[in-house]
């Protein structure tokens, strides 16, 4: 039962002297360790800001689906009803959300401000869909000369996209009959016969559209032209709308459909967390990446038809998909590895090399409680040379060294110093008593 106590305070004594040893160097890992954390910001916040675009919009059916996406991580979507995409680009700008959607042909390629907003990709086509009331088929836009047509509120952005078409039909605008009603009520005065046109450029999920297309007596404007306003505008892309693809029952449209589409991106301002920027990013991918009404799977998000500078991380996601730990690990343990391993291989540089010193460190600590009484030691000797002390004081001196040094403990691998200062203290005992 002696055995133990005596076992312990080597074990003790060791752990002192290596902890001692070791002790700056971990202070010097765990301060790399915290520069880096708070430098890389690996932590994505719990909640971020979404403009969409006004009620029962495909936007705002998007925004829902993200939001719901992005709760099973443990970020909370705050959606932000808008006008539409003018005012989610402007209000990007403002700082007042921190991601929005966007149609094409609001960007200015002028504005550095602009240039600075990130680009998840294009997501989705949004058709000019030109609803209208007509005893006869309207071949172009010119045939809406005289009638009565709604083009959305100014922040929609569709206002601004269809001034340039306007000019490019050479129709004075001035002359023109425009509502700009937000969709719900233009919807309500449209089928009240109040106006005789309305313009929407949205995505067929949204409810409007949907609505619209299977209302009797309600025609869709063939754009024939497509493909020339394609060629005049880089923010849009001719489309066709498959026969049968809105009800395939009752087989409508009764034919294709020739129609003329922007393309929608997901901006980000450069302060958005890049974590967040890719679960965004990937989530786009599970969205946007089903067969559609224009489109067939996987081709969309891409990287194709967008006015702003396209995020790094999103283009990792929708070129390679999730990451490899992020397949294998939850999201916060595989965020955290991914954002840190960099950062870690740096840090294992730089103590690598230091974390050689340890062990000769901890060498001379333990050596330390030996050596160091070898010194006293050695002033006994020289004043027993030089006869100033009588031999009495430092045979007494050297008991006195004797009984510290029987309390010094040291590891059993250290124990032979030990007995070697025990021994040197009884030779010059000797020495003076044989004097």
């Amino acid at each position: 039962m002696a055995t133990l106590p005596q076992t312990l305070r080597y074990t003790l004594v060791s752990l002192r002297a290596l902890l001692s040893s070791a002790g700056p160097f971990v202070l010097l890992a765990a301060a790399l360790l915290a520069l880096a954390y708070l430098w890389l910001d690996p932590i994505p916040p719990r909640q971020v800001t979404l403009a969409t675009g006004p009620a029962q919009s495909a936007y705002d059916e998007f925004g829902k689906r993200y939001a719901t996406a992005l709760a099973a991580y443990g970020i909370e979507v705050r959606l932000l009803e808008s006008e539409g995409a003018a005012q989610n680009l402007q209000w990007l700008l403002d700082g007042k959300v921190d991601l929005a959607f966007v149609q094409g042909g609001n960007g200015d390629a002028r504005s550095e401000e602009q240039q600075q907003l990130q680009s998840l990709g294009s997501l989705f086509v949004e058709p000019l869909w030109l609803f209208y009331r007509s005893p006869k088929a309207l071949s172009a836009l010119t045939d809406f000369a005289a009638l009565r047509m709604n083009v959305g509120t100014p922040g929609s952005g569709v206002p601004r996209l269809m001034s340039q078409l306007f000019d490019l039909n050479r129709m004075d605008e001035g002359t023109l009959k425009l509502s700009h009603l937000s969709q719900t009520p233009a919807t309500v005065a449209f089928l009240d016969g109040q106006i005789d046109a309305l313009l929407f450029a949205s995505a067929p999920e949204s409810p409007m559209v949907q609505m619209l297309l299977q209302t009797p007596g309600v025609r869709l404007l063939q754009v024939a032209q497509n493909e020339a306003y394609a060629r005049r505008f880089s923010f849009l892309t001719p489309v066709t709308l498959p026969r049968g693809v809105v009800d395939l029952a009752r087989d409508m449209p009764a034919h294709d459909v020739k129609l003329v589409a922007t393309t929608t991106t997901l901006l980000a301002r450069p302060t958005v967390h890049p974590a967040i920027v890719q679960l965004m990013a990937q989530t786009a991918l599970r969205l946007h990446g089903q067969a559609g009404w224009f489109s067939r799977a996987r081709e969309f998000p891409n990287v194709e038809h967008t006015e702003f500078n396209l995020s790094d991380e999103a283009l990792r996601a929708i070129r390679n998909g999730p990451p490899l730990l992020q397949r294998y690990l939850p999201f916060a343990y595989a965020n955290l590895i991914e954002r840190m391993w960099l950062a870690l291989g740096i840090i294992l540089a730089i103590l690598l090399p230091l974390s050689r010193i340890v062990p000769p460190l901890y060498e001379f600590r333990i050596r330390s409680r030996v050596f160091r009484w070898y010194g006293q030691l050695r002033s006994v000797e020289d004043r027993a040379a030089l006869a100033d002390t009588s031999t009495a004081d430092l045979v007494e001196e050297l008991r006195q060294l004797e009984m510290r040094v029987e309390k010094v403990n040291v590891p059993l691998s250290y124990a032979d110093e030990l007995y070697a200062l025990r021994n040197h203290i009884e030779r010059v005992r000797l020495r003076l008593q044989g004097s």
